[in-house]
């Protein structure tokens, strides 16, 4: 009897012990669901791992399945909405790419009408050239060959290159961090001009110190990246960036990051707008008119907005990207065949995450939607074309003058020649 009872509990302790190691046996979708009796296991279209060799072997694991990798392309998407993130990617990209090009150029042309503190906007302008710049690297090569381990179809992990892959991480990270630096140094210079009543000049005598930090931060942030093999590919845009398949460096890298600019720099706008406001009411007491502060104003408040929404709808986009993905990699491998209530990401928000990337660097230009504007290419465009005339004058007038000295010439010749003859004709 006691060897029966040693048995049977022998059994039940086996049982128990293999469906812990083997992981959850139901389906993972919401809601609960019936036992379908299914271990998680790496479905297709996720990569299996089963070389010893491959690389990454027994260092990724998707949707609690080891040795499982995340494929070239989205695997949660239609081929339809893959080739329309293709276009809207490339769409806005092009779009940034021009407007901030045309912002960086007539900066260039006139670089002393824009002083401190509204000077930092043309910087942040000009890193997201280099961000839009980093999407249409990707648009010209392509998906694959930008994020994808072609060799064994699947998505770079934990990677330093290759090139392209790295120039296009450093595009994207290391300029997308230096805007934010640069909308908290915006920030901190409208606050110390309304605020503290600092001149421009006061200003830009830390200018040294606003660059020292804007450059130098992302660049430690960005080799600590690839010092720690932390680039991988995104299977939506195609580009390679950090924690897309790492939550941990999502968070750190990325998200932590963000957070700070952004709840930073709305710290010193608000303490800004509040100095403005008053001095706006000291100044309407006084009789005087307050028409060019509202403008400055209203100037400043629209820019505000349109960086604020668009940066804090990409931190909403991260987010819910880092907080429900793990949910999303589990229902792949884990749930029953054909359950229709299987979680999946929303496209939408994922299309919003990548236009909102793009759309500062669009709406950036409207700090010099101006008159301003229009004169400074005028003036440009008529130093040029003065510039180019003198030259064709020059050549013209000195090729008149060559025809008039010859001519002189000439008509001295005739003339000694009529004047010979004359005193030859006297002569006889």
């Amino acid at each position: 009897m006691n060897q029966e009872l040693v048995t049977v509990l022998k059994n039940i302790s086996n049982f128990l012990l293999l469906h812990a190691t083997r992981g959850p046996q139901r389906s993972l979708a919401p809601g609960g669901g019936a036992d379908c009796g299914r271990a998680c296991r790496c479905t297709e279209p996720f990569v299996p791992i089963a070389r010893e060799s491959h690389p990454l072997y027994s260092k990724i694991r998707t949707g609690q399945v080891p040795n499982c990798a995340v494929p070239c392309f989205q695997p949660y998407f239609t081929q339809d909405e893959k080739t329309f993130a293709s276009f809207w990617i490339g769409l806005w990209s092009i779009l940034c790419f021009l407007s901030t090009s045309t912002t960086v150029a007539t900066f260039l042309i006139d670089m002393e009408r824009f002083r401190y503190p509204e000077r930092p906007i043309i910087f942040l302008s000009a890193c997201y050239l280099f961000v839009s710049l980093g999407y249409i690297v990707r648009l010209v090569a392509g998906h694959a060959s930008v994020a994808c381990n072609q060799e064994y179809r699947h998505v770079h992990y934990e990677t330093t290159g290759p090139a392209l892959c790295t120039t296009v991480f450093l595009l994207l990270y290391f300029f997308g961090m230096a805007s934010s630096i640069w909308w908290v140094i915006l920030s901190l210079t409208w606050f110390l001009a309304a605020g503290l009543k600092w001149g421009n000049e006061a200003i830009a005598g830390y200018s040294q110190y606003f660059h020292l930090a804007a450059w130098l931060i992302p660049s430690v942030k960005a080799i600590a990246v690839l010092a720690l093999s932390s680039v991988d590919g995104d299977p939506v845009a195609g580009v390679c960036y950090v924690g897309n398949q790492n939550l941990g460096n999502l968070r750190g890298f990325v998200l932590a990051p963000l957070v700070v600019y952004l709840l930073t720099g709305t710290l010193f706008l608000l303490a800004g707008f509040v100095s403005l406001f008053r001095i706006r009411s000291v100044i309407k007491q006084g009789g005087t008119k307050t028409d060019k502060l509202e403008r400055l104003m209203i100037r400043i408040g629209i820019f505000t907005v349109l960086y604020t929404v668009p940066a804090t709808l990409v931190v909403a986009c991260y987010v819910y990207e880092q907080h429900y993905r793990e949910s999303w990699e589990e229902a792949q491998n884990c749930s029953c065949p054909g359950d229709p209530r299987k979680p999946r990401p929303d496209y939408a928000v994922f299309m919003l995450k990548y236009f909102m990337c793009l759309v500062v660097g669009i709406t950036s230009g409207v700090w010099i939607w101006s008159g301003k504007t229009l004169d400074s290419w005028r003036r440009f465009t008529g130093k040029w074309c003065r510039g180019r005339k003198p030259s064709m004058g020059t050549e013209a007038g000195s090729a008149l003058t060559r025809r008039g000295k010859r001519s002189k010439l000439l008509d001295d010749a005739e003339k000694r020649e009529e004047h010979c003859n004359y005193r030859h004709v006297v002569s006889v």
